[in-house]
């Protein structure tokens, strides 16, 4: 009897109610082999798999790069990697738009210079673009004509060479002097808008211009440059303008002036 009831003791050491873990323990096998199975039936982006990759590399040591694109958690190849913002600010594109207007005015200047006609125009940067001003009118025209004079046509043929090379629309506007008597033309405005039409018709057909990107607009004397009544001041106003017209959005040309105001218009006739 005392044996049987040692024996039944040692039994009772064992504990029935840890079976459950064996259950547990299949189950999470099975769970295993579901996911493997789910993952090994999906499609795997190669790229972005390689990214990852990469990119963990990286994080462990294994390929030392300066270039990490954090919120994306990968690599920046080479060839994408640059040290300029993706989106430039409009000073930035205003620093760029003016470099390239100062280019033209530059290459215009030099053509004119090599033909010792560099003092026949003055330039401008606004808002609007580049201005090239053929200063007094009877530089370029007879008195109260709108026929074009010799130099005008070697001006305005070193003009247009430039402007040819460019896709930017070109705006000319004539302009006559408030004080003048307009002669033959019943008012300035005919006189202004002549000569503007004579100088895109010269641009168009013997630059190479083309037609579509080039206009003339006549504004009479109703927009003169400058207000006394001598003659150095009539002369300013008897002008004809070329405007190279920026098609920068209208916050980046805003801030051309300044930024021209801040070269001191170096190089300017």
């Amino acid at each position: 009897m005392s044996a049987r009831r040692r024996r039944r003791g040692a039994d009772s050491d064992v504990h029935n109610d840890e079976r459950w873990m064996a259950s547990y323990m299949d189950m999470v096998t099975v769970l295993m082999c579901m996911f493997i199975v789910l993952f090994a039936m999906s499609s795997v982006d190669a790229e972005k798999f390689e990214a990852l990759s990469n990119s963990l590399a990286t994080g462990f040591g294994q390929e030392p790069s300066e270039h990490t694109d954090i919120s994306e958690g990968y690599v920046v190849p080479a060839d994408l990697r640059t040290d300029e913002p993706s989106d430039p600010s409009a000073l930035d594109l205003a620093r760029r738009e003016l470099d390239r207007l100062l280019e033209l005015r530059d290459r215009i200047d030099a053509g004119l210079a090599a033909q010792g006609l560099q003092d026949a125009v003055a330039y401008d940067i606004d808002d609007r673009g580049l201005t090239v001003r053929l200063v007094g009118a009877e530089t370029y025209f007879e008195g109260n004509s709108v026929e074009l004079s010799q130099k005008a046509r070697a001006v305005l043929g070193v003009v247009g060479g430039v402007l040819g090379t460019v896709d930017d629309e070109v705006r000319v506007e004539g302009h006559a002097d408030p004080h003048g008597s307009p002669g033959p033309f019943p008012t300035d405005w005919e006189l202004a808008s002549g000569r503007a039409t004579q100088v895109v018709r010269f641009l168009v057909e013997q630059t190479g211009i083309a037609a579509p990107r080039a206009a003339a607009v006549g504004f009479g004397s109703a927009r003169p440059v400058a207000n006394g009544a001598d003659e150095a001041s009539a002369a300013l106003n008897r002008r004809v303008d070329v405007v190279v017209l920026s098609d920068e959005p209208d916050a980046v040309r805003e801030l051309l002036p300044q930024l021209y105001a801040g070269i001191g218009q170096q190089g300017a006739g």
